[in-house]
């Protein structure tokens, strides 16, 4: 049977390019797209001069569509029902009526802003966005505009994610502060505002936030940890705030590490 009669077909994409981010594991990711604004990513384009006229244009936008590949979601098979984070896993819900990467078809859409787009760069054009909730070395199948009159309906209906979504106060301690001013003034712009907007949305599994909320009296000093570019960030609940106590540098190559043996 052709393809031209068959609805149901197969098809194959290669990748257009790879989006490098802050996140090195998959814990700690924002859940959606601009939750977190200072995360960053850098989307390089395949070394190929078609992709420097087939971006023309794009910096008259101030965003774009990301679509991409769950390439490293850690299932192998998907599931037609799931327990959405946002309903705290005591619901279920179908996979398609939700953002989980364990699809049918593990692709996915981000809308970012764009901060800067370099078409000549070596090894390939270069698009600088913010608000990124992709892992590290994610697949990019294609890129469009976001065009704001055909994107955003303001009047769509949010069926069961309708809750705004809880923050929870973010507090540095002096220890903390002093190492993120060194490591600001060293180059890594935007450190302090990244940790605070990734830790306010509250970043841990559902099953810890159902069993250690941050109001709770049995959750004050529960300590956590959490990895964000190579630094790894040490903070525990108190007085119904999230307390960043330390900063710990690691290493690129452990960072890399880390990230293998998770997905092994």
């Amino acid at each position: 049977m052709s393809r031209k009669s068959d609805p149901i077909s197969s098809f194959q994409f290669d990748s257009i390019a790879v989006i490098r981010t802050a996140f090195t594991q998959r814990f700690g990711i924002p859940r959606q797209p601009g939750l977190v604004p200072e995360a960053k990513g850098l989307i390089k384009f395949r070394n190929d001069p078609d992709f420097q006229h087939a971006l023309k244009g794009m910096e008259q936008f101030s965003h774009l569509w990301i679509v991409f590949v769950f390439h490293d979601h850690g299932g192998n098979k998907w599931k037609p029902t799931i327990r959405p984070p946002r309903l705290g896993g005591k619901e279920k819900m179908g996979v398609l009526a939700s953002r989980s990467p364990h699809r049918p078809n593990p692709i996915g859409m981000s809308v970012c802003e764009i901060e800067s787009i370099d078409l000549l760069a070596k090894g390939g054009p270069e698009i600088l966005v913010r608000g990124v909730d992709l892992l590290d070395g994610t697949p990019i199948l294609d890129v469009k505009p976001y065009i704001p009159y055909a994107d955003s309906i303001p009047q769509a209906n949010p069926g069961w994610a309708h809750e705004e979504i809880k923050k929870t106060p973010v507090i540095f301690s002096r220890v903390a502060e002093e190492k993120i001013n060194r490591f600001e003034a060293s180059g890594e712009q935007g450190l302090r505002a990244l940790i605070e907007q990734l830790l306010t949305i509250d970043p841990r599994p559902g099953f810890q936030r159902r069993e250690l909320p941050p109001d709770a009296e049995h959750s004050q000093g529960k300590d956590f940890g959490l990895l964000v570019r190579n630094h790894d960030v040490h903070w525990h609940i108190e007085n119904q705030a999230f307390m960043v106590d330390d900063l710990v540098a690691v290493p690129i190559k452990a960072v890399r590490e880390t990230k293998k043996a998770s997905t092994d």
